[in-house]
């Protein structure tokens, strides 16, 4: 895209409409638009100081928008952001993890830092900080990215299109890169998905049919229902199907001595979890089932749960590990 001609064509609401959508999650380059902008400025299309205030304000603004969403919607925005990498609650509490040791102050550079420019103001948000700090703390942040960019290219305006033909020609090996990438996460969601056939065999079970049998009391044997969310975090006020266990899945190996208590005959074990196809639920069992131990998967987790309008309760204080709030 020759963004030299689009930005001095339609100069600043251009740039504060990429600078929106682009806080917003849209991945766009916008340090090419930023330096494209300021060699526009050098060449007199635009004014530097109107195009950094109107570019700085955009960007705010979109920032704003994605911190009170993670206000009011908790970790839901940040799994949609999340939901396209790997490893999605890896994303979420990895990236809270790595904001909280930075502290408040990560707003003020989180924008030069590729991933943490996307998620910093929605975790933000989650973590409670006050709407006034956060402010303050991002707009030193997006002014300051604005302003570097937008100066870098109004100084070196002369080597712009040298600079714009460059970058081009490695938007081509990036775009072969990101074709590459592509094709990596497609291997390996063909690899879970074989790697999830080996599980098959694990058998589930409807949460409303087994909320029917527990209230028509049907079941011969003791029920029991473990909680194995693959995430060691909790939301404030996290509920949790009532009198289930606590089973951490990273630490199988260590809880199976608990559970042998409850592997004798006459038990009934069932299994859930908050993951897309119960892979977290179907893993523990089939590791379950190679000791021996019968266990069942609840289709749905928690939420089918819930919505079969079975009983919760909120999880014990002492299986709750708090993300620090910033308020």
């Amino acid at each position: 895209m020759n963004w030299m001609a689009v930005v001095e064509h339609h100069g600043y609401a251009t740039t504060a409409a990429l600078l929106f959508v682009s806080a917003c999650g849209l991945p766009l380059p916008l340090s090419v638009v930023l330096l494209t902008a300021g060699a526009a400025a050098h060449h007199g299309s635009l004014n530097l100081g109107m195009l950094i205030l109107c570019a700085g304000l955009a960007g705010l603004a979109g920032d704003t928008l994605m911190y009170a969403g993670g206000r009011y919607t908790g970790w839901w925005l940040l799994a949609g952001i999340c939901r396209i990498s790997m490893n999605p609650e890896t994303c979420i509490f990895g990236s809270a993890n790595s904001f909280y040791k930075r502290g408040p102050k990560t707003l003020m550079f989180a924008k030069f830092v590729p991933g943490l420019a996307t998620v910093a103001a929605p975790l933000a948000g989650s973590l409670n900080m006050r709407a006034g700090r956060f402010l303050r703390l991002d707009a030193v942040g997006v002014f300051g990215y604005v302003t570097v960019w937008s100066t870098v290219g109004y100084l070196f305006s002369p080597f712009i299109r040298e600079i714009l033909s460059w970058v081009e020609s490695v938007g081509h090996f990036t775009a072969e890169t990101v074709l590459f990438l592509v094709l990596v996460y497609g291997c390996w969601l063909a690899i879970n998905w074989l790697r999830d056939k080996r599980f098959s065999n694990v058998e589930k079970v409807a949460a409303e049919e087994l909320w029917a049998r527990m209230r028509a009391a049907t079941h011969e044997k003791l029920v029991v229902i473990a909680d194995v969310r693959s995430h060691g975090y909790y939301d404030p006020g996290m509920q949790r199907i009532k009198n289930s266990i606590r089973v951490e899945p990273s630490r199988l190996k260590d809880e199976l001595v608990a559970l042998r208590e409850f592997m004798a005959p006459e038990c009934e074990i069932y299994l859930y979890c908050s993951c897309a196809r119960e892979a977290t639920s179907v893993r523990v069992a089939h590791m379950l089932e190679m000791e021996n131990c019968s266990t069942k998967v609840i289709q749905g987790g928690l939420k089918a749960w819930l919505k079969a309008g079975g009983p919760t309760e909120p999880v014990p204080a002492g299986d709750v590990e708090h993300l620090p709030r910033f308020d």
